[in-house]
């Protein structure tokens, strides 16, 4: 493990995105705690102009952009984070079911997840979305995590059936081992690497899956994001009026999120690719 982190800190492309992300991270979570105000309180004009008073303007309602965009970002990488989680662990479970039994129980379980690779999951999102009536920041990334785990059940499927036929699985099975402790302690470990990967892909695409179904109008209830800000932008023609305060601060914090994101992810594929680590 050590070995693997002074590795991962001599790749400048996941250091890069680890310090963006983690200066984000801190904005979110230290941000409303020293500026606990309410995002929602009408503190000035409509659209007033960014100032002293108010450091990136108000909205529509006179609302403080800053403090908006603090609370917004938090939810929407609660809302990723909780996709993320949700998708890795159905994706990893059914792939590495699959990978391992083979047989029936393989062809019955790549048979659904090719089912829903062939829905766009876009159309799922948006019909669970209109159908669920209290839509939190956690309901609504339990819905983007059921409907993106497919294909990493598939990649952790491939994997897992190559790892099955090693030495260490054999001598495993001589001492007994069920199929799940197999699973758990044999195969699990050996691609813990690249289901953290999967991991950081899946919180950025429950990121940008929020922010395009809140721009849709079908964001969560009761709380801001930074698709509800677009949405809000978009809803009030902020762009027309030359407001930009009220959806570039959204735009270029999605931006640098999924940035971070995928550079740190960029960064974990040159250490744990031996192509890529050997040039």
């Amino acid at each position: 493990m050590k070995d693997i982190l002074i590795l991962l800190f001599r790749s400048k492309r996941f250091i890069v995105g680890f310090v963006l992300f983690l200066g984000i991270l801190s904005f979110a979570l230290i941000g409303p705690i020293l500026n606990p105000k309410n995002p929602f309180q009408m503190v000035g004009g409509l659209f007033s102009p960014p100032s002293d008073r108010f450091i990136l303007g108000t909205d529509n309602l006179g609302r403080d952009v800053f403090t908006q965009l603090m609370y917004g970002t938090r939810t929407s990488l609660l809302i990723g984070c909780t996709a993320g989680l949700i998708a890795t662990t159905i994706g990893v479970t059914i792939g590495s079911i699959a990978g391992y039994k083979g047989g029936i129980i393989e062809e019955v379980l790549m048979g659904i997840t090719n089912v829903f690779i062939t829905i766009p999951s876009i159309v799922i999102l948006i019909l669970l979305s209109i159908a669920i009536k209290a839509r939190s920041a956690v309901v609504m990334g339990l819905v983007i995590g059921i409907t993106a785990w497919p294909w990493t059940a598939r990649a952790v499927r491939a994997q897992t059936s190559s790892l099955k036929t090693r030495e260490h699985i054999d001598i495993a099975r001589i001492t007994g081992f069920s199929s799940l402790e197999m699973i758990i302690y044999e195969i699990l470990p050996y691609m813990f690497s690249y289901i953290f990967m999967a991991f950081i892909l899946q919180f950025s695409g429950g990121i940008l899956n929020e922010a395009t179904l809140s721009m849709l109008g079908l964001g969560p209830f009761q709380t801001v994001s930074l698709g509800v800000m677009l949405h809000w932008s978009l809803l009030w023609e902020a762009v027309r009026t030359g407001a930009w305060w009220a959806f570039i601060p959204p735009v270029i914090c999605l931006s640098m999120t999924t940035f971070s994101l995928m550079s740190m992810n960029t960064g974990m594929d040159e250490v744990f690719n031996p192509r890529l680590r050997r040039s």
